[in-house]
């Protein structure tokens, strides 16, 4: 049976909710204003649609549309300022799974009874999202775990939207520029990716063992690890951790100093970023609770983000560049690791840079969060057709979820300082790593090894000299080839030229009677329209065949 009417309901729900907010003039507006810090309450008046009902109609369109969402909402280069707040906290509502189903799903994935594999097993979920939900249970151990199942059928959902978005957004690079510039390509890709990351229970189980492992100096912070033995690809076991979501939690009822909490949250994530490698890329307060023993657990590994080595140096010397307000420093840094092109505005691109740094070195008030400025650095690059890795927008991401966590715990708290001692912390243990002794000696050997080999490297150098031996290969531009070129450009022009001439000769000599006909027309004024022609095909025989050739 063919499945061509749901693909056209898919494409035809999507391409309305695309009309709806296109037409609206929102994703235009916000283009045009991609380098405004903040869209004020007046502007976002302007657009038909609210920032309340582009969230609705999100959660309306499906599971795949709320995590498209999410992503957007770190794009300020595509959306105003209140629309990324609104999108910041878009959590689906669904129904629950039915008990049914669960059971069904458990017994199929760890291939033994419901019974068999928990002492006890909570019916009502503690919480439902798009991708699955969380009952609470009792392993025959008596520990108490959290089991996270996957909803039925949602990979096949993700499958066919993907399938739609990809077909939309082909044409619409094909055919817009706005989708080029703003790289709706590199979008589909990343939520591509984020689904596949969520989707996969066996990936989060081995991140959870990998962060816990990571953050085991951190007595504070918490990081459940997973029952394997009770896991599989669609069902997450895990250790139980009694809590609530950190921003529930009012600050006075806190037993832990505050400001202690905040400071080591952001050592443990800029280790996570500048050292491990391997952070939780989506610490939002749903997946950052304080527990009843007064800690901080981190959960939900479904979205994880890794950085290379060669990634973190760069980062450090962008921080540091940010932290300091160093502007000049901050654009040289950019161009170090993005990708131009033909199209690419490099000088603008700089001062508009330069420009934001130092603005907010002049801002009275209040500095811009740090994330939040690595993100409108992603606006400006957009703007001028620069590709920045995608690297510095999760850290974007990642900074500006936890800034606003701090805030709650502590409003006066000094991120950027602390990422600045951070920083040098940093920067002091890989200088003292480089010169351990074994680094040394390792270096020692690699400086005999060339100094050995360096006399004789000398000699080989010295004999191909003597030899006429040595070659240097150079690709020049060949310029009697382009001077050639030139002259017969100016040529063509010169002949076109003559030709245009002949025939506004032909028609003003078609006024003046004359006893000599041709055709019945002037006879003179015929011979010029007829060389004329005669010329023009020639012209253009010669561009055709030749230039082919």
């Amino acid at each position: 049976m063919s499945i061509l009417p749901n693909n056209m309901q898919r494409y035809q729900k999507f391409i309305s909710f695309m009309l709806k907010y296109w037409n609206s003039g929102l994703f235009e507006q916000a283009t045009t204003k991609a380098f405004e810090d903040r869209t004020t309450e007046d502007n976002n008046r302007n657009f038909n649609q609210s920032p309340k009902e582009l969230v609705e109609d999100l959660k309306k369109m499906g599971p795949t549309y709320v995590k498209l969402g999410q992503l957007l909402s770190t794009r300020p280069d595509l959306l105003p300022d209140a629309y990324l707040h609104a999108l910041t906290d878009l959590q689906d509502k669904v129904s629950a799974i039915s008990f049914s189903d669960v059971k069904r799903t458990i017994e199929n994935e760890l291939h033994t009874g419901l019974d068999k594999a928990f002492k006890s097993f909570e019916k009502d979920p503690l919480a439902c999202a798009s991708i699955g939900q969380v009952h609470k249970a009792v392993l025959f151990s008596g520990e108490e775990v959290a089991v996270k199942i996957q909803r039925p059928g949602i990979k096949q959902k993700f499958a066919e939207d993907i399938q739609t978005l990809e077909k939309v957004i082909a044409l619409a690079v094909k055919h817009t520029e706005v989708a080029r510039k703003y790289a709706f390509g590199d979008i589909l890709d990343e939520l591509r990716q984020v689904l596949l990351q969520e989707l996969n229970y066996e990936l989060e189980a081995r991140n959870l063992i990998a962060l816990h492992h990571n953050l085991a100096e951190y007595e504070e912070l918490i990081v459940p690890l997973p029952f394997t033995n009770y896991s599989s690809l669609r069902v997450l076991t895990m250790q139980f951790i009694e809590g609530k979501k950190i921003t529930d939690v009012p600050v006075a009822a806190m037993k832990s100093d505050p400001e202690d909490l905040a400071r080591k949250l952001v050592n443990a994530y800029l280790q996570q970023i500048l050292k491990d490698g391997f952070v939780h890329a989506d610490p939002h307060p749903g997946n950052v609770h304080y527990t009843t023993n007064h800690k901080i657990a981190l959960i939900d590994l479904g979205m994880v983000a890794r950085f290379s080595k060669n990634m973190q140096e760069y980062l450090i010397q962008l921080l540091l560049a940010l932290t300091n307000k160093n502007a000049q420093g901050t654009a040289e840094i950019l161009l170090t690791i993005s990708e131009t092109q033909q199209e690419s505005d490099i000088l603008n691109f700089k001062k508009k840079i330069i420009y934001l740094v130092v603005n907010q070195q002049l801002n009275t008030s209040g500095e811009m969060e740090t994330g939040r400025l690595l993100i409108q650095l992603n606006r400006i690059a957009a703007e001028h057709y620069v590709k920045l890795p995608v690297d510095i927008n999760i850290l974007g991401k990642v900074l500006l979820n936890l800034e606003q966590i701090i805030t709650t715990l502590h409003p006066s708290f000094d991120v950027r300082k602390a990422i600045k001692e951070n920083l040098f912390k940093i920067i002091r243990n890989s200088i003292k790593e480089e010169t351990k002794l074994e680094n040394l000696i390792s270096l020692f050997i690699e400086g005999k090894r060339l100094a050995k080999d360096m006399p004789r490297r000398l000699n080989e150098i010295s004999r191909h000299f003597a030899n006429n031996n040595f070659k240097v290969k150079i690709e020049a531009v060949d310029e009697k080839r382009i001077t050639d070129g030139f002259q017969k450009v100016a040529n063509r022009i010169a002949l076109g030229l003559i030709i245009a001439a002949m025939i506004l000769g032909a028609a003003i000599l078609m006024r003046v009677p004359s006893d000599f006909v041709i055709f019945g027309y002037p006879g003179l004024a015929m011979i010029f329209f007829l060389l004329a022609a005669l010329g023009g095909i020639i012209l253009s025989l010669v561009i055709i065949f030749k230039d082919e050739n």
